[in-house]
């Protein structure tokens, strides 16, 4: 047996997968009071972070509400380079023409929440599958197939909620959905909780949205534990599933590889109900008031 074949799948090597590509932005922030600040970064929701944290952020933002500024324009830029012009000319714009800018985005970029169908599958495909090309968010090499994410919408949908964040003008923004932990009958009440945003939208929030929701769905079912996978290196991920309230319950060590490198995974767990009495069986299906109710 040849040493090349001991090492797995050529994806393995990253030989047929790319490395997420490199990404710049600018962007301008809602302070409280009403004004705008602009900057670029190549991390938007990173760059978000320090800026409310006050770690690391511009002393505009610091003295301007930090805490409750808010996202109110995002480019993506081909590079630093571009980003770094495209930041300057907005930077000398007159108000009203920045005004213009974020009133634009805000309508372009207006987000709906709505269950998905089995006909979906080729927008959710190919927004999974830059993961798989691009991303260690996954430790899948081959791409899906759209016959793949039409049975995998089919078959969530029988015992969870499956959601998708839309533009106005319906682009897919993301997708949020929560699959059984395992198939034994004792686990009934426990789920595995996956999300994924578009790429270009990473930090607009969009990410919440869905992930809030899909909890209050999975707890109004009466599933009583959320569990989630996440790549250790991936930062951004666990503080979101940490501000979301999970804990991190373990970590194994070096348990994927990927792109040239071994990845740990991190499990993390929230709980969706109290008490330690017998629970009720899921309800598998909710009704479209109660579904309307948390998608607003």
């Amino acid at each position: 047996m040849s040493g090349k074949s001991l090492r797995g799948p050529a994806p393995s090597l990253a030989d047929a997968c790319q490395p997420a590509p490199e990404t710049a932005w600018v962007y301008l922030l809602r302070c409280p009071d009403g004004s705008l600040y602009g900057g670029w970064t190549n991390d938007l929701a990173r760059r978000l972070k320090a800026h409310r944290s006050g770690k690391g952020g511009a002393r505009y933002t610091k003295s301007h509400g930090r805490a409750s500024v808010q996202l109110a324009y995002a480019e993506k830029c081909a590079d630093k380079s571009a980003a770094l012009k495209r930041e300057a000319a907005i930077k000398k714009l007159p108000k009203v023409e920045k005004e213009a800018l974020a009133a634009k985005w805000r309508a372009d970029n207006k987000i709906i929440l709505r269950m998905a169908t089995p006909d979906d599958a080729a927008a959710v495909c190919a927004l999974y599958n830059w993961y798989v090309r691009h991303g260690v968010q996954t430790f899948q090499y081959t791409p899906s197939t759209v016959e793949d994410y039409r049975a995998n919408i089919e078959e969530v949908l029988q015992h969870a909620p499956f959601l998708l964040a839309e533009s106005a003008d319906g682009r897919l923004r993301g997708f949020a959905c929560a699959h059984l932990w395992h198939t034994r009958e004792a686990y009934a009440w426990d789920v595995e909780t996956t999300v994924y945003c578009a790429p270009d939208c990473i930090g607009q929030g969009v990410g919440g949205r869905l992930y809030r929701a899909l909890l209050a769905l999975l707890k109004k079912q009466g599933y009583y534990t959320a569990f989630a996978l996440v790549t250790g290196s991936n930062r951004q991920s666990n503080d979101f599933h940490r501000a979301l309230g999970f804990q991190k319950m373990a970590t194994e060590r070096r348990t994927g590889y990927k792109f040239g490198q071994w990845l740990d995974l991190d499990y993390w767990r929230l709980p969706l109900q109290d008490g330690e009495g017998e629970p009720q069986p899921v309800r598998k299906q909710l009704t479209a008031e109660e579904i309307a109710e948390a998608l607003k």
